[in-house]
This record gives structure tokens, sequence and C-alpha cells, in this order.
């Protein structure tokens, strides 16, 4: 089998009002994404997404589909789709970082080679290691008080048991949004933070440390991005485990965050990665170190949130039952781009059992949501 073609479609999907974003690296409302169709001499086809955000990973739709265009589609025609470990190589040495463009194109070919063998991706990856209805946490903005306290109930209301609260900002407000979740949604329900890096070590561990008789169980990338010393201090001098996320995209990363005993748990995702390959590949190095991982999220589509689900259900090291992870992206966004939509129902999201990623996509309205350009 041989890639005979590469199409890219470049996407803009504005979000729910209820659901718009608000965190330390400012408010999103729209999201941008690149969707690439990769077609083979068989006839088989395999789609992918890129979710790009250039505040948080530097990548811009222009730049990702122009890259995968003239870059990656003239390197990655005529060779196997199947073969993936030498696609990604490839585009290693043709191209440094640029994560989600290149898990874009490694997605599809995931899709491709379950097809090919009728086979969901999950078990390519060696699962089902957990059912295939994962639950997940909420994201929450860093919402001003009464927006917070009237999502919380919401939320409450949906079912969700686990809530993650943006903070990362002026600390005497982060403090009292989370007051607020806390006493909206009572005591038995989970709350996680995440400072997307926008605090300091000295912030970070003041402001955790004074919300004790909240009961935080998880405080995600309470540090900038880089400084694995002030991760690490911060995880030394709080209660509760440390996520990296955002200062973890690739396998050196997590290897100096694990050298640097710099957190209990490590946030991947196929898009910020560089693919499904790669995020499997440092999951697995986490398990030989004692550190979970579980899934995180850049507000992705069906096809980018599908695979992410194979990932978790394939890989034994994603541990969302512990750590519950965010998969909701398709339920944000005003537009749906799947004929056979990802099940989303409150906090559970639901992957299919049908070969590749699962996902057919409905390219009329992918084509009615490119008019932007």
């Amino acid at each position: 089998m041989r890639i005979t073609h590469l199409e890219t479609y470049a996407v803009r999907i504005p979000l729910k009002a209820e659901r718009r974003m608000i965190s330390a690296l400012g408010q999103h409302i729209v999201s941008e994404y690149v969707l690439v169709r990769i077609t083979t001499d068989t006839g088989l086809e395999g789609v992918g997404e890129a979710t790009v955000m250039p505040r948080w990973s530097g990548e811009t739709v222009w730049g990702a589909r122009s890259l995968i265009d003239r870059v990656f589609a003239p390197l990655l025609v005529g060779r196997d789709p199947q073969a993936v470990a030498e696609i990604d190589d490839a585009m290693d040495r043709a191209c440094a970082h640029n994560w989600f463009a290149k898990s874009a194109i490694e997605m599809a070919c995931w899709d491709i080679q379950g097809k090919a063998a009728g086979e969901p991706v999950y078990k390519l990856l060696g699962g089902p290691h957990r059912p295939l209805a994962i639950t997940c946490r909420f994201s929450m903005g860093a919402y001003e008080p009464e927006r917070a306290r009237r999502r919380a109930r919401e939320l409450v209301a949906e079912g969700f048991e686990t809530i993650k609260v943006k903070v990362g900002g002026e600390p005497a407000h982060d403090i009292e949004r989370v007051r607020i979740v806390r006493e909206e949604i009572g005591p038995d329900r989970q709350i996680v933070i995440d400072a997307n890096c926008g605090w300091d070590a000295d912030t970070a561990i003041r402001c955790v440390n004074a919300l004790a008789d909240c009961r935080i169980s998880l405080v995600e990338q309470p540090t900038p991005d880089g400084d694995y010393a002030a991760i690490a201090r911060v995880r030394r001098e709080i209660e509760p485990p440390v996520m990296a996320d955002d200062m973890c995209f690739n396998l050196i990363h997590a290897r100096e965050l694990i050298r640097n005993a710099g957190c209990d748990v490590i946030s991947l995702y196929p898009g910020k990665n560089g693919g499904i390959r790669k995020s499997k590949e440092i999951a697995d190095y986490a398990a030989k170190h004692g550190v979970a991982c579980s899934i995180g999220s850049n507000l992705e589509w069906d096809i980018a949130t599908a695979a992410m689900g194979h990932l978790v259900v394939g890989c034994a090291n994603m541990q969302v039952e512990k750590y519950p992870g965010d998969m909701l992206g398709p339920e944000y966004h005003e537009v749906r781009i799947a004929r056979n939509p990802l099940e989303i129902r409150g906090p559970v999201v639901t992957i299919t059992d049908r070969p590749g990623l699962g996902i057919d996509v409905d390219w009329d309205v992918v084509r009615k949501m490119g008019r932007w350009e």
C-alpha cells in the first residue's frame, strides 16, 4: 500500500457561549483546525486533525497547512502509510517541532492501518486495557465569581465528579474561585487546579497551601515551561500530586521531568506529542519509572478526540480511572464534522470498535466551515 495524495482543509469553529475558555493563556472563543485527508493506491483513506493554537504550541493554521502541503506531502507520497515509525522519522528529519501538524498526518496513517487490518486503532496499540466509555473531568475557565458559581452548579447537575479549575492569574482571585467551586460541588467531588504555566514556584506553593482545606486532588502545570527545578520544588513542598502538561511535548521532556522528580503524572495527547505512537512511547517510558499518565486536551474536534480515546483504551498506563482527563472538545463547539460523531453524554465519552479511528468525516460541512479563508 502506498500514499498517493495528501489534502488539507483549514477550518474555523466557534465555541458554544457557555463553553468559552478563559485561562492564564487568555480567552478562547474560536478554534482553528487543519484537517488532513490521505488517500492510497488501494482506495483506503485516512483522516487526521491538527488543533493548532499559536499562544500555546506556537503553531498556526496557515503554517501547519503550508508545512503539510509543501514539506510533508512531497516527502510522504509513495510511502507505506502503515510504516508509522518511518513516517514519523521522515517528518522529524525534515522539520523540527510542529507537533500538531505532524500528528494530523500520523493519526491519518493509523486510521488507514486500522481500516486495512479491519481493527480499531486501540487493538493495534495492544488494547483494550479499559472500557470504550471513558469518564472525563470538566475544565472550567478562570471565570469571575458568579459565573464560576453558576457553572459549578450546572456541572454537578450534568454528572461531573471531577472539576478542573483554571488558575495561574491573580492569586487572590484564583483562591476565591477555587473556594467557590468547592462550596458549590460539595465535599465529595474532586477539584483539580491548572495554572497553565502562569505561576512561579513561590506563588504556586503559597496558593496550594492556602487551599489546603479545599482538598485539591491534583495540581496541573503550576510553573513555567522548561523550568524543571521549579516544578520539582513545588512537588516537594505541597501535598497534592503534580501533573506536567504544557512542558512535556516529547520523550526528552518526559525524561527530564522524571530525572528531576518533577511530577507524579504526565498529561499526554497525540496532538501535543506529535502523534499516537509518540504518546504511547512516553506513556510506556513513564510506566517503567512509576509515573502515571492521563489524557489532556487542546479542545480537539471529533477526529483528534477519537485518536485520544484510542490511546487511552490502547495503553495501560493512561490511568484515567485515578486521574480523569479531558476529552470533551467536540462538545465545546457549535458544529460537529462527523457523520457518526463520538457519543458524549455528560462526563462520558465513548469511542467505537469500528476499524481505524472510527470517524466518517462530512466533507461538505468541512468545506462550509472553511470559507473564512
